[in-house]
């Protein structure tokens, strides 16, 4: 069978899925459920302002990361430049890089476009039924999530035919790296995207939650609070185009890693078909993510959290099965890497433990995020004492957290490991996001859903609109937050893939370019040159959290001093005689995150450069291992910390003390030290993680002819 075929005809499928889900959502007319004239207009004037915040911020954003791009080009161009060689690796990469890159812009503006158009129409479809208001929603959130992976997966397959296709005799382990550099330009775009909406977001969230909540006590999405706009905006930018970004690199990079890795046995480089199975694990998705999708739909009285649920268990368990046949079908029976024989079943039973894994952490996660749980109730019962207490507790969930998930990484990894080497592992991180259009969808649903409840608060629609958008809002915050926890597991393992795609390539180009075998299967820990990497390695995380979380904290201030002095100087705000100026607030986050994303993006980007080129690959090894084992570690608890505070609020509002109580104030202040860590530090973590590893595996040539430059001088 021709599974480059069988992909593209896959992929195409996910494109005219994301089409078909997106004429759904536009062809709904804003005024069609009925109303006044002039409450209508209220609805298509805030939707608009919020559309045209989200994309004059993304298009913003795009023109600075296109500057990015082009360096980031000529420098992959320049020192990929082999000379000892006829195949210039450099060129490919780079068109594989700028590729990546562009297309991972595409998925976010096509996101970005479809959650702006389908926020107000999930407004107006409450004022009828919690069904339709669900429908719409999820509808939107499955463009993204259809469109993002069929653009990576036509993007892979297109690159891949046209790298093997016009160089016959160049071996595919070098082809498969010069891949690589898609998912680093994929990648790229998800640490500006993901920092910089985070950025955008928490700014204007912190800023109306502390003035608006807190000081004036009015309640959130007001239409009195000049930060409500930039912060129904910020949801978008932050969730969607970052989001997506972030798992398009997840895709990207793990399939590479495990093209790159298997591309190095004979079996393998010999049999595209059997070549391509990594990239057939995500076309696969796909069916089964449209099959499952059949499934959302939810009744007036029915739990919508279920219903989201329900969607991650259907497509994990199609998956499941589909994969037995596309491993019968398309992989070899046997084959060798690194002297270990490893059969198609061994395979099959790799990418099957990925796969629940990423389920259960994702299981795992709700168990620590979600208010229907202990752990939440506890930091509930904190806030009775006050805000201190409360964020103690949040902290302690936070670290606590991160047990099961990383005791669930480690057993993917072993086992994998000992079933199919490294092969193993990037086969088994590939498992974990072959149900990515389902999770992007859901994931995608919830701020399309927190946006309905802004716009019909400050549409004023009426309480049992507020209700139903809220309802649905609850259930996305809860899939967010599994949302994360799945991005963090994936973004372990596919780190982890990626090292060990980084580990064999050195090796390999040791020996091609006649540089004297390096050998890195086993590492001196001692080694005063690993273990100063190691440990600077693990240092990185820490500085890249502090650096995101003093931005948001830099711009929540000047967003905060905004909002008092709209409150103070214009006449009749708070009688709501007056129309705030959300347009200065909008200004201060797009300034903001545009000015702070980029120190926190050279550090990502440039460590591992530095330090390869200066101290040489057992450095950067080091390096990489540092920062993968400390960074899982502290994304997880960032993110669950926040998740949880941000849910014992909303529980304290709907059934412990309510809006303005002593226990509600103390939640806000919690929730509002949350917010950075759930929305910015904790998942930009993983894609730093992922990206150093990218960006090692790409420059790996260049490493080992021109690296070590320091270390050199002590031989």
């Amino acid at each position: 069978m021709n599974a480059e075929l069988i992909i593209i005809v896959l992929g195409l499928l996910s494109i005219a899925t994301a089409i078909f889900y997106a004429g759904r959502v536009v062809r709904i007319q804003v005024g069609a459920e009925g109303g006044n004239v002039e409450q209508n207009n209220r609805l298509k004037e805030i939707a608009a302002a919020i559309s045209e915040g989200a994309m004059a911020f993304l298009l913003r954003e795009y023109r600075v990361i296109l500057l990015f791009i082009s360096f980031m080009t000529v420098l992959i161009f320049l020192l990929l430049d082999n000379p000892k060689t006829d195949f210039n690796e450099g060129i490919y990469t780079a068109v594989a890089f700028i590729s990546g890159a562009l297309i991972s812009c595409l998925s976010g503006f096509i996101g970005m476009k479809i959650a702006t158009a389908g926020n107000v129409r999930t407004a107006q479809a409450a004022k009828t039924s919690l069904s339709k208001a669900f429908r719409v929603a999820y509808d939107s959130g499955a463009v993204m999530g259809f469109g993002l992976v069929g653009l990576a997966t036509l993007g892979l397959i297109g690159l891949f035919l046209a790298f093997t296709g016009f160089n016959v005799g160049v071996e595919k382990h070098i082809l498969m790296e010069s891949l690589a550099g898609f998912g680093l330009g994929g990648s790229s775009v998800a640490l500006f995207g993901r920092v910089g909406g985070g950025i955008y977001t928490k700014a204007a969230d912190v800023g109306a939650d502390l003035v608006g909540k807190v000081e004036k006590g009015i309640p959130e999405d007001d239409p009195r609070n000049p930060a409500t706009i930039a912060d129904n905006v910020g949801d978008n930018v932050g969730d969607i185009a970052g989001m997506g970004a972030d798992l398009f690199g997840s895709a990207a990079e793990a399939t590479c890693a495990a093209l790159v890795i298997g591309a190095t046995a004979s079996a393998l480089a010999d049999n595209n078909t059997a070549l391509l199975y990594p990239l057939l694990i995500l076309a696969i998705g796909i069916p089964a993510s449209l099959i499952t999708s059949f499934f959302a739909r939810v009744k007036e009285t029915g739990s919508v959290e279920f219903s989201l649920k329900l969607q991650l268990w259907i497509s994990t368990a199609i998956v499941a099965v589909a994969l037995y046949f596309v491993t019968d079908l398309f992989m070899v029976d046997s084959f060798q890497i690194a002297d270990k024989t490893i059969t198609k079943w061994n395979v099959f039973t790799a990418v099957t433990l990925g796969l629940f894994a990423g389920m259960f952490i994702g299981w795992i996660t709700e168990v620590y995020t979600s208010h229907s749980y202990k752990p939440v109730r506890d930091v509930v019962e904190s806030c009775e004492t006050g805000a201190a207490t409360n964020i103690i507790y949040g902290l302690a969930l936070g670290y606590q957290s991160s047990v099961i998930p990383v005791i669930l990484l480690v057993i993917t990894i072993v086992l994998s490991n000992i079933l199919a080497g490294m092969y193993g592992i990037a086969i088994a991180a590939i498992g974990m996001i072959s149900t990515i259009a389902i999770g992007l969808t859901i994931d995608a649903y919830g701020p399309v859903s927190d946006n309905a409840g802004g716009i019909a608060e400050m549409a004023e629609l009426g309480k049992e609109v507020r209700d139903r958008t809220d309802n649905l809002d609850a259930a996305g915050n809860t899939t967010a937050a599994v949302g994360k926890g799945f991005a963090i597991g994936s973004a372990a393992l596919t780190s982890l893939a990626l090292f060990a795609a980084f580990i064999t390539r050195t090796q390999l180009a040791s020996k091609e370019l006649g540089e004297g075998a390096i050998d890195l299967t086993s590492i001196e820990l001692l080694d005063p040159w690993v273990f100063g990497g190691l440990l600077f390695g693990a240092m990185l995380p820490f500085v890249f959290s502090a650096m995101t979380m003093k931005s948001v904290g830099k711009a929540a201030l000047d967003m905060v001093k905004e909002v008092r002095r709209q409150f103070k100087e214009i006449p009749g705000l708070m009688e709501g005689k007056a129309k705030p100026e959300y347009a200065k607030c909008v200004d201060i986050s797009t300034s903001a995150a545009l000015r702070e994303m980029i120190p926190p993006g050279l550090l990502v980007l440039l460590s591992p450069i530095v330090v390869g080129y200066l101290f040489g690959v057992k450095s950067l090894a080091g390096l990489l291992a540092g920062a993968l084992v400390s960074g899982v570690v502290l994304a997880i608890s960032s993110a669950n910390s926040g998740g949880a505070w941000d849910n014992a609020k909303k529980y304290i509002e709907k059934k412990a003390g309510g809006k303005g109580s002593d226990l509600h104030k103390a939640a806000v202040v919690g929730d509002t030290v949350g917010d950075p860590l759930k929305d910015t530090s904790g998942p930009a973590i993983n894609i730093l993680i992922k990206l150093m590893a990218i960006t090692s595996l790409v420059f790996a040539e260049f490493f080992v002819l021109k690296g070590g430059i320091i270390l050199n001088l002590f031989k």
